[in-house]
């Protein structure tokens, strides 16, 4: 059983970054594609970012590409989602997520087994 635990969101002005972080345990990720996800008021979960269990591809949609990263550290069982030019409409609960089968779309939200509590990013205009 993997725990995933998000940190790093907070309140931000409009062209702000944040960092999150995504603190796996229980056991190593290594072999997972990791994605992010995020949720705002009244709209469905929608995706933001992913990972191959190497690092060696990333995916974004196309809302964030240019401006958000996406990296890992597997050797601290660990997630990034480095996010730049922040707008009001990145107003989320940020989620992390895992996919054991690491070799999945990436981008399909039922495909991830495991979720993190979520972690709330506020974008100030």
């Amino acid at each position: 059983q993997v725990q995933l635990g998000e940190s790093g969101g907070g309140l931000v002005q409009a062209g702000g970054s944040l960092r999150l972080s995504c603190a796996a345990s229980g056991r190593t990720i290594r072999s997972y594609a990791m994605g992010w996800f995020r949720q705002a008021p009244g709209k469905e979960r929608e995706f933001v970012a992913a990972i191959s269990w190497s690092g060696g591809m990333t995916y974004y949609a196309d809302s964030v590409k240019g401006r958000f990263t996406i990296s890992r550290d597997n050797a601290m069982n660990t997630v990034y989602l480095r996010m730049n030019s922040l707008q009001p409409d990145d107003t989320a609960v940020y989620y992390c997520a895992a996919d054991r089968s690491g070799s999945g779309s990436y981008t399909r939200s039922y495909e991830y087994e495991y979720w993190g509590q979520g972690t709330q990013v506020t974008v100030s205009s």
